[in-house]
Formats: structure tokens, C-alpha cells, sequence
């Protein structure tokens, strides 16, 4: 494993404790949207269904494993735990536009047309578009707290670093895989417009404290670029 993916891993980890440490502490999902956390919970079931079938390596299994159960966690706080505080007016993405596309995309193009190949494409192609719902529920609410925006900045970065992975082992070991190199552009060029955001909004705001529910305000460039 060479150093970009195991920080890509590290950030992506970040982002899911990020997460469940604001609902849990702040015992509020506002702001969340439950729709980008059931996508997600479905791209990590399918993409880890070979769990059982296909070791690789410890570290890889307890990802996996952990993956999973952050991600159904995070989507029973949300729908459960602490549905009260659940912000269903503003998390209207109609998501059967996610996901009808990428499934049929799945069958079209993949790398081998067997259930867990198709699966783990479905995967690839559903997790580039997941967190559409949550970019739409910012712009259409023109803010977002300060964690929520640590976690939307983390998951950009693990997968920028998943990037230079890629990369990485085109050089050094000859692997090409195009359709986790396209799937994996199409999401970081979703999070761009964001990445600027963060870093100036967060320049001006930086003795926020990380958990301090405090709303980092989106100007009207962010919601004329994502509605």
C-alpha cells in the first residue's frame, strides 16, 4: 500500500468519525442530509459484499467492516436515534436520479459482467455522485455548520488523495483501472467549488471550535453553482 491510499483511508475514516461525533454530541442531525448516508450505506454494502469470499490483508478487513458499520450507524442516527432533529424540508435530491443512472451504467460498462463485478462498478460510479444530496441540501439552506464543512472537506481530500493512488500505481506497478480513475475525477470536481469555499470561509473563521455547531454562511456563488 503505498502512502497516498493510506492517507486517502485516513481522511475518509476522519470524515466518518467527523460525522457521527457531531450527531452524537450535538444529538442533532441538522444539516445532515439522510439521503447522501443511505447512498453511501449502499455503496459500501455492495462494493464490500466479497467480504466473506475475498481476503486480502487484516487491514483491509477491518475497513471494510468498519466502512459498513459507521455508515449504518450514522443512517440510524439520523433516521432513528435522532430523527426529530432531521431536516427532511431541505433534503428533497430526488436520489432515483443517482441511482437508476449508475446501476444501468453498471451493467453497460464494468470490468467483468458477474454479480459482485457489477456490484462493485455500481459501487464505484454511485459513491462519485452520493453526496449530491448533501451539496443540494446546503445551497438550497445557504449554510452549513462547521463540522458539516470539516466533513464535506475530508471526504474531498481522500479522494483527491485517492487520485494521486492512482496515479501512484500507474507509475510504479502498471495499474490502470479507468473506471475508478473517471468515477474518481467526476467526485473530486464536485467538491472543488466547495474546497474554495472552506478554505476562505475557514480563513476568516478559523477560532471556530470544531464542534461548536457554528454555521460557516455560503455565499450566493455557492448556491447559483449548485442549484
Amino acid at each position: 500500500m503505498n502512502l497516498f491510499r493510506f492517507l486517502g483511508d485516513l481522511s475518509h475514516l476522519l470524515a466518518i468519525i467527523l460525522l457521527l461525533l457531531k450527531i452524537w454530541k450535538s444529538r442533532s442531525c441538522a444539516g445532515i442530509s439522510g439521503k447522501s448516508q443511505v447512498l453511501f450505506a449502499v455503496v459500501f454494502t455492495a462494493r464490500y459484499l466479497d467480504l466473506f469470499t475475498n481476503y486480502i490483508s487484516l487491514y483491509n478487513t477491518c475497513m471494510k467492516v468498519v466502512y459498513i458499520a459507521c455508515s449504518f450507524t450514522t443512517v440510524w442516527m439520523i433516521y432513528s436515534k435522532f430523527k426529530a432533529t432531521y431536516d427532511g424540508n431541505h433534503d428533497t435530491f430526488r436520489v432515483e436520479f443517482l441511482v437508476i443512472p449508475t446501476a444501468v451504467l453498471a451493467f453497460l460498462v464494468n470490468h467483468d459482467f458477474t454479480p459482485l463485478e457489477i456490484l462493485w462498478t455500481f459501487s464505484i460510479y454511485l459513491e462519485s455522485v452520493a453526496i449530491l444530496p448533501q451539496l443540494f441540501m446546503v445551497s438550497k439552506t445557504g449554510e452549513a455548520e462547521t463540522i458539516t464543512s470539516h466533513y464535506l472537506f475530508a471526504l474531498g481530500v481522500y479522494r483527491t488523495l485517492y487520485l494521486f493512488n492512482w496515479i501512484w500505481r500507474y507509475h510504479f506497478e502498471g495499474f490502470f483501472d479507468l473506471i475508478a480513475i473517471v468515477a474518481g475525477l467526476v467526485q473530486t470536481v464536485l467538491y472543488c467549488d466547495f474546497f474554495y469555499l472552506y478554505i476562505t470561509k475557514g480563513s476568516q473563521d478559523s477560532g471556530l471550535p470544531a464542534l461548536s455547531g457554528a454555521l460557516m454562511v455560503m455565499p450566493t456563488h455557492f448556491l447559483s453553482s449548485q442549484s
